[in-house]
């Protein structure tokens, strides 16, 4: 099957692409050797080979849900470098002009 130049200004056209002769002509050529290679893909023999997703089998790569509770406030601030008023103290990096 040969792609013509009036299908590729009717694709433009439904595209709202507005294309010079060259261009359509340059398509054409380009879209008939890609509508090629995909019917040559579609010739494969895949009889008895199962539909996949994915090229590599995958397996439930999550952990279980497990619950822990929080470290607190205070645990958390013990072991900060400096604490006050129930914050991390961290230094100062913006001055007021």
């Amino acid at each position: 099957m040969s792609i013509t130049r009036d299908e590729v200004a009717h694709l433009a056209r439904l595209s709202r692409l507005a294309l010079s002769d060259d261009e359509l002509e340059r398509f054409a050529g380009q879209l008939d050797v890609i509508i090629s290679a995909v019917a040559r893909v579609q010739e494969v023999a895949a009889a008895g080979i199962p539909p996949m997703t994915h090229a590599a089998e995958l397996a439930n790569v999550f952990r279980e849900d497990i619950v822990v509770p929080p470290l607190g406030a205070e645990v958390a601030l013990a072991q900060a470098p400096a604490a006050e008023l129930g914050r991390f103290r961290v230094p100062r990096i913006l001055t007021e002009d």
